[in-house]
This record gives structure tokens, C-alpha cells and sequence, in this order.
């Protein structure tokens, strides 16, 4: 049967042999001998081409898929034998770069030394799949609905900070309503695309306030210097503040209408049969946030 579909999928005899590495003259036997005991003809021959008959395109149709599910299930009990290793790359967006980093990677890479890391940290959304990645970290909300997302994160939360200089200076915002008339420092993914626009809840309600920045840039690092320096008001991920707050050199304001949601997530394709290292990473991170080892910002 597979010999058969090789031939049915090249429409070609001698294309067949040559991806199966057996003659011609096998591939024709074998093909004969499944059209005998089916008692029809599958194949239409000439010296030219080949095509399916219409029981060739029915039986097609049925059987392929059902080797596929054979390869797969023959491959899952070697899989489930073999030592995850080879290249892991993920596709991790800035805000959650620290999530991932330190311990948590650590031991994953000390559990699995025959695995190899590749990690991007990018802000660009794309096809992870079709760019050579195994999976991504991300926000649940951007996510497509076809993947598998594994939480990686505790709940987390949004704020907006400046330094005691400028609220000295400028006043605090007692609503969001407030911050287009304040100096703000805002982010942006990539040049072209309109700043991210900043977002709260109001008794329940989600809105986003379009705010002007004064500053825009896609570096989370320079946006924390310049509103410690006392540019302005920045907005972003609690745990990126989460230091220079302790430290007193930045002040939160608009708490009431910060609330936390869901954090993170490792996410990748909707495969009945993951390869062993991606398998490895996923057991991990899960084992990880049973043991409590998450962080969050709420």
C-alpha cells in the first residue's frame, strides 16, 4: 500500500522507485500484486503517464491517511525511547524574556545537556511554524486559537510609572483620562507600527487610551531610563518595574485601574506526536509551575 501510494502521489512509476530505492520492476510488481488481491485496477498506464482510476482516487483517499497514522504511531514508540536532544528554538517576545530566563532554563538545560537552546526575543508576530521555530512565549491574548498553550507565568499585571521627580514636578493622573495632557514615554514593536496604545478596566470594563508620546521607542531598558531620569510617565509589565520601584526611583499611579490577567504561555502546533525535546520543555515548564516556581506581577 505504501509502495502504491508513492506512485499514486508522483504519477510516475520510475519517481516512485527512485524515492523508495527499489527497481522499477518492484514497484510494478507490488502494485500488481495489490490491484490482484483488490480485484481492481487502481492505476491508469500508458507509456507517457500514470493517473488513478476512479477506485484508485477512492482508495487513495482512505489509505494514506491511515499509514500516516501508522508512521506516526510507529515513531511515537521510538520517540518515547529516545533521549530528547538536537536544536529547541523558541521565539520569545521582549516582555517575557524574563520569565524565561534564569532558573527555570537553567535546570531545563542541565536536565537535557544534548539539547541545545535557540532563542530569539522578538516583538515581530509571525507564523512561528513556517520560520523554522518549535514554539514561542507570548501573551495568551495574541495567540492563535489552533495552538496548545502551556501557562509559564503566574498572573500578571500592566502599570504606569514615573519617577518622584516628575510627579513632583507634573502632578499624577488621577484617571487615564488624564495622560494625554502628561509627558509619556511609549513602545512600539517595530518602526511603521503606531505606538502600543495603553490599557485599563473600569468597574469591569476594558479601554485603551491612545496616549501621544513624547518618546517612542522598542527598547524597554531606554523607556526605564528616561522615566527614572524624570521624562515622563511609561507604561509596561509590573515585573520590568518591579526593581527600580523597590529602590524608590520610580512610583507607580493609576493602580485602581491596572487589574492582573492571565500571564504568559508557552504555545506550540497541535501535534499528536511532539518530538522528544520539545516534549522535555513542555513536562518541564509544567513541572515547574507545580513546584510553585513562577513568577508574577499582581
Amino acid at each position: 500500500m505504501s509502495i502504491f501510494v508513492a506512485v499514486a502521489q508522483a504519477r510516475s512509476f520510475r519517481a516512485a522507485a527512485d524515492q523508495l530505492g527499489i527497481t522499477r520492476s518492484a514497484v510494478s510488481q507490488a502494485v500488481r500484486r495489490l490491484e490482484d488481491a483488490l480485484g481492481t485496477a487502481l492505476l491508469h498506464r500508458t507509456t507517457r503517464s500514470v493517473g488513478l482510476t476512479e477506485a484508485g482516487e477512492a482508495f487513495l483517499a482512505r489509505v494514506s491517511p491511515a499509514l500516516d497514522d501508522l508512521d506516526s504511531a510507529a515513531q511515537a514508540v521510538i520517540d518515547s525511547h529516545a533521549r530528547p536532544s538536537g536544536l529547541l528554538r523558541l521565539a520569545v517576545s521582549s516582555i517575557a524574556e524574563s520569565v524565561l530566563s534564569g532558573d527555570m532554563l537553567t535546570t531545563f538545560a542541565d536536565a537535557y545537556p544534548e539539547v541545545r537552546l535557540d532563542i530569539l526575543v522578538t516583538d515581530e508576530e509571525f507564523d512561528i511554524i513556517a520560520h523554522g521555530f518549535d514554539a514561542g512565549v507570548r501573551l495568551g491574548e495574541v495567540i492563535e486559537q489552533d495552538m496548545i498553550a502551556v501557562p509559564v507565568s503566574g498572573r500578571q499585571r500592566q502599570m504606569v510609572v514615573a519617577a518622584p521627580s516628575y510627579l513632583e514636578r507634573c502632578g499624577r493622573p488621577a484617571h487615564p483620562r488624564d495622560l494625554p495632557a502628561h509627558r509619556c514615554i511609549g513602545w512600539r514593536p517595530a518602526p511603521g507600527i503606531s505606538p502600543y496604545r495603553w490599557e485599563f478596566a473600569e468597574a469591569g470594563r476594558e479601554f485603551a487610551v491612545a496616549v501621544d508620546p513624547e518618546v517612542t521607542t522598542n527598547d524597554m531598558s531606554l523607556m526605564i531610563r528616561m522615566a527614572c531620569a524624570g521624562a515622563g510617565l511609561t507604561f509596561g509589565m509590573a515585573e520590568s518595574f518591579r526593581s527600580w520601584i523597590a529602590k524608590g526611583e520610580l512610583l507607580s499611579v493609576l493602580d485602581d485601574y491596572c487589574p492582573a490577567f492571565p500571564g504568559f504561555f508557552l504555545f506550540y502546533p497541535s501535534r499528536r506526536n511532539l518530538a522528544p525535546k520539545l516534549h522535555a520543555l513542555v513536562d518541564h515548564v509544567r513541572t515547574w509551575r507545580q513546584l510553585g516556581n513562577v513568577s508574577s506581577s499582581h
